[in-house]
């Protein structure tokens, strides 16, 4: 018989009366033997159990007087302390030093020889862990929690700065609040095994336990898992002691030669150059500190990046997946997709032919929406008469609204809707039969919030590798987006500062993450996106140069603008608006193409230096200034929009009028 590795012994262990434990980990004829019995007594009858969330998981089984319970067996790897055996019931317990090589082997040898569903890396110093709240975290679709943020992880490692400084998951939520967070603490995290064993554990090459975690959480959220911040799963005796810690953590830094490792194998050779460059020119590290880092971190090979986690979700998922076959909408109230009440919003502008192309591919949906709601802000002169006669068929509500502005359009749309999902477009859209539905099955796969496509655009080329799987999203793209019309009570409307501006989508996305909503993207939803000559942003002058025009056309240069500044402003520190002002001057001497196109481009890039500087200064003053005024959105629950607005009106008729001075009181 071949060896398989250790044998892992029954162990029954004594319970109160009305509760026993069963734990098997070795051998499959005792788990049919215990199934034998426990069908053979009448109070607790086999029809009883559950499905297993986790196919491969080793059962722990509760016998409760009436029925018995499989719950997920999970291993446990303690720091800075010895546990008795008896004293953790859930699987193996392994006890090893709080160092990035310790862990990262014991995580190797349980990943090999343990059938356990999760792993849970603790400090006994936080206390002890609840098993119960582990096991009910380890049924959930996320692939990783931990309390990260909490035991002082924010903001770190600040090498990072120098490379994403305005990266959406860069900016931390409360450390008091349940929310998407990539910087992964291994002192007290709870792993599920198969993504462990697809994506990877810590590197051991790292000096510290915190830069390893760290690195590992941005490998992790990256290749597709789904990683949250949980505060409470560190208990609340504890929370003096982590306090204390927090403050430590905030005092210090990671060694440097931790924190240029990170950037290295995340980001490649270039990237940790230009990091270095800038860390050295700032006086974030000296110059010895600097070359000797270096040395070290460039004479060990970077690891091999893994495959993404998980392939992209459509309309038929998978055998075996979670909607494979009951595709039923989870999560508290919600619905299955066939009875998901669904509200599209599209505001538009001059793009009469573009919009009529929408307007009968969302007649072919094959989950019909509940409403669209359109607010046209064609001027008067320019309007088609009739244009919404062919399409009576549909729920279709239109607001007219003479003062054109993508914000005071969106929110008064929005204010309107009166589904409990609202699906985000252009009017310049083309979308597949099926967009909805794929939609509504993402959110259901996940239990997400919001669920966020891509946008194919015509002449733009393949888009980048990053979004070609399914991940936690940093982009919430307001032409192809479905959210919980109640994560809007939360995090507001849109950002009135950037109503003739672009990154409306991005400032909404960005304080959905800070308030605990979760984004998912999926690229099997996909739009054709098709840049209409005129309306929309172009109408104000914004969005004239695109990131894809620049790098293809030697006299073309896409600078950060006034609302990439202010959103700088709004959510970033000092240091990460400077980075972002000095990434978009790099940007002006890059080109995808030919060696002499890429000299010619360097050379232009080279002559327009100054005014790119002195452009860019300019525009981060405008925001500067623009962020004394702002932000400035509305509730969604504020009746200052909703009062123009007769919900109840004929969605038939294609004149519904609304005044176009749409105004609320708004927050400041």
């Amino acid at each position: 018989m071949p060896n398989n590795g250790p044998a892992i012994p029954v162990a029954i262990r004594r319970c109160p009366p009305d509760l026993a434990f069963i734990t098997n980990e070795s051998s499959q004829s005792l788990r049919e033997l215990f199934g034998v019995l426990l069908s053979a007594l009448s109070p607790w009858r086999r029809s009883d159990l559950p499905p297993s969330p986790i196919s491969s998981e080793v059962p722990v089984l509760c016998a409760f007087r009436s029925k018995a319970v499989i719950m997920p067996a999970i291993d446990l790897i303690s720091l800075a302390g010895k546990i008795p055996i008896t004293a953790w019931k859930l699987g193996p317990a392994l006890a090893v030093p709080p160092e990035a090589r310790s862990v990262a082997g014991a995580l190797e040898h349980l990943s090999r020889h343990s059938n356990s569903a999760g792993i849970l890396i603790w400090d006994a110093s936080l206390g002890w862990p609840n098993p119960a709240i582990m096991q009910r975290l380890l049924a959930s679709p996320t692939d990783c929690w931990h309390s990260g943020l909490r035991l002082g992880l924010g903001g770190l490692p600040g090498i990072l700065d120098f490379i994403s400084p305005n990266w959406m998951l860069s900016c931390d939520p409360p450390s008091e609040l349940e929310a998407t967070s990539w910087r992964l603490s291994l002192r007290a995290c709870l792993l599920k095994k198969e993504t462990l064993r697809q994506l990877g554990g810590p590197c051991p090459e790292f000096q510290t336990l915190a830069a390893a975690g760290l690195e590992m959480g941005h490998r992790w959220i990256r290749r597709g898992a789904f990683m949250r911040h949980l505060p409470t799963l560190v208990e609340c005796q504890n929370c003096a002691f982590l306090d204390r810690e927090r403050s430590a953590a905030c005092r210090s830094r990671l060694p440097f030669e931790d924190e240029l490792r990170f950037a290295y194998y995340r980001h490649g050779l270039k990237w940790a150059g230009w990091a270095l460059l800038r860390a050295w020119f700032t006086g974030y590290v000296s110059s010895p500190k600097a070359l000797l880092a270096w040395r070290k971190v460039t004479s060990t090979s970077r690891p091999v990046e893994p495959a993404p986690l998980r392939p992209m979700l459509t309309a038929q998922p998978p055998a075996g997946s979670a909607t494979a076959n009951s595709p039923v909408v989870r999560g508290p109230g919600a619905r299955g997709p066939a009875k998901a009440r669904v509200s599209v919003l599209i505001p538009t502008v001059d793009r009469q032919a573009y919009l009529q192309t929408l307007l009968a591919q969302l007649r072919r949906q094959t989950i019909p929406p509940t409403e669209i709601v359109v607010v046209d802000q064609t001027a008067a002169g320019r309007s088609q008469p009739g244009l919404y006669e062919p399409f009576r068929d549909l729920p279709l509500k239109v607001i007219h609204q003479t003062e054109p502005g993508q914000c005071t359009s969106r929110n008064a749309g929005i204010q309107s809707c009166t589904g409990e999902f609202i699906l985000l477009l252009d009017d310049d859209d083309e979308i597949p039969a099926d967009l909805i539905e794929i939609h509504l099955k993402t959110l259901a796969e996940f239990n997400a919030d919001v669920s966020c496509g891509v946008a194919e655009e015509v002449g733009a080329g393949p888009l980048p590798p990053d979004f070609r799987h399914v991940r936690v999203s940093d982009v919430l793209p307001a032409n192809n987006t479905l959210l919980r019309r109640a994560v809007l009570r939360r995090s507001g409307l849109f950002d009135l500062a950037y109503n003739r501006r672009s990154r409306a989508d991005g400032d909404l996305g960005m304080r959905l993450c800070l308030t605990g909503a979760t984004l998912v993207l999926n690229p099997a939803i996909s739009v054709l996106h098709h840049h209409a000559p005129a309306g929309g942003l172009r109408l104000h002058k914004a969005r004239t140069t695109t990131y894809s025009m620049s790098r293809r056309r030697v006299c073309c240069r896409a600078l950060a603008g006034v609302s990439e500044f202010y959103l700088a402003e709004r959510y970033f520190t000092r240091c990460q608006a400077r980075e972002l002002f000095w990434q978009s001057v790099l940007g002006s001497f890059s080109l995808h193409g030919n060696r002499a196109k890429c000299a010619a481009k360097f050379l232009v890039g080279a002559l327009l230096l100054p005014t790119t500087i002195w452009e860019l200064r300019s525009r981060m003053a405008r925001a500067a200034a623009l962020a004394a005024h702002f932000p400035q959105f509305p509730e969604l629950s504020d009746p200052g929009l909703r009062e123009h607005f007769n919900d109840d009106a004929d969605l038939n008729k294609p004149g519904l009028q609304a005044p176009s001075d749409a105004s609320a009181d708004h927050r400041q």
